[in-house]
């Protein structure tokens, strides 16, 4: 596919789509039904459908009986471990394999136009982001992802919290459903800009974040602390009314699909004609730009609200250089005083 019809590249040679990153439909007003009828299909295919899909495989074929789970063991937890880092492996491990080995596509769609491996760096385990990404992932969040999936399990199987069952409750587990990936966003976005706080940022956050041209392995790339902050999402379905499927599903909207923001493609070539959209752009210029994007790519819309969103465009680049410009005069501000 030529990439030139759908962005334009600089004079480094990294990708930018046309046009800007649009927040959800249903948030202008008046309510464009159109845009909204357009938009339904897209935010339940295929990343949605996906994530409800392995929550559905998981419940039938991996979570133990309720009897076993009623009981904290290694046994079950560990079962839970070995599928979750197969799952990752094989899902992260063949867009790695074919977009970033392989480089099947070449640098098309790519942001960045570089690859981390031509970018070794002492910042990295073994001076490489791979190798770094590789083993953070797969012994530190992993392991605190299996955490959250073993502690609400537990709680629903002992009967602590409510467990609505899909005969009585279809319609407001249906909605749940519907929401989970606001929940998502929301949850994210208030951790996110916690951890971008001074002292939390430099002790925890720099380590995601040393990973500025990511890949599919950064995903879940994290300091202990972020890993089990990002999958706790799912524990609010011990705060509200669910069910263990719901749990699960809103755990892989999080574990699975943080694969979307870190992919460094706006577009995979599933064949010659038939693109697959990432949706990785606005998470990209967070980790370019470091202090825009903290949700995601505008369904609930927080950071337009707050006032740090970028919508990909020059005019985005403006309001992010004057809202930097602003910042730095409130700090030099600062700074005079204490020195005075």
């Amino acid at each position: 596919m030529d990439d030139l019809k759908y962005g334009t590249r600089n004079k480094r040679g990294d990708w930018a789509p046309n046009g800007r990153i649009e927040i959800a439909p249903f948030w202008s007003w008046p309510p464009k039904i159109p845009s909204v009828l357009k938009w339904v299909p897209e935010y339940i295919w295929p990343w949605n459908a996906f994530h409800m899909a392995t929550a559905l495989l998981y419940w039938f074929y991996v979570v133990p009986d309720v009897e076993v789970m009623k009981t904290l063991s290694w046994g079950w937890a560990l079962w839970l471990y070995a599928v979750n880092a197969a799952a990752i492996f094989a899902f992260y491990g063949s867009i790695e394999l074919f977009f970033y080995v392989k480089r099947k596509q070449g640098n098309r769609f790519k942001y960045n136009v570089k690859f981390p491996s031509e970018q070794p760096s002492d910042v990295f385990w073994f001076k490489s982001q791979n190798i770094d990404n590789f083993l953070r992932s797969f012994f530190l969040s992993i392991p605190l992802w299996t955490l959250v999936e073993v502690l609400f399990l537990w709680v629903f199987a002992n009967g602590l919290v409510p467990w609505l069952s899909w005969s009585n409750h279809p319609y407001y587990l249906a909605f749940l459903v519907a929401v989970a990936p606001m929940i998502h966003e929301v949850h994210f976005f208030i951790i996110h800009r916690l951890i971008h706080w001074g002292p939390f940022y430099r002790w925890i956050h720099s380590v995601h974040h040393n990973s500025v041209n990511p890949s599919p392995w950064s995903s879940l790339s994290m300091h202990p602390v972020e890993g089990f902050l990002y999958h706790a999402v799912a524990l609010w379905h011990l705060v509200i009314p669910s069910n263990p499927i719901v749990a699960l599903f809103q755990l892989h909207i999080a574990g699975f699909g943080a694969v979307n923001g870190h992919i460094g493609f706006d577009k995979l070539e599933i064949t010659e004609e038939t693109p697959l959209d990432t949706h990785a752009y606005a998470h990209y210029l967070h980790h370019k730009y470091f202090e825009v994007n903290y949700g995601g790519d505008g369904l609930i819309p927080l950071d337009r609200w707050f006032g740090t969103w970028h919508d990909g465009t020059k005019e985005g680049d403006v309001q992010m250089q004057t809202r930097f410009a602003k910042k730095r005069e409130r700090m030099n501000a600062k700074t005079v005083r204490a020195n005075n």
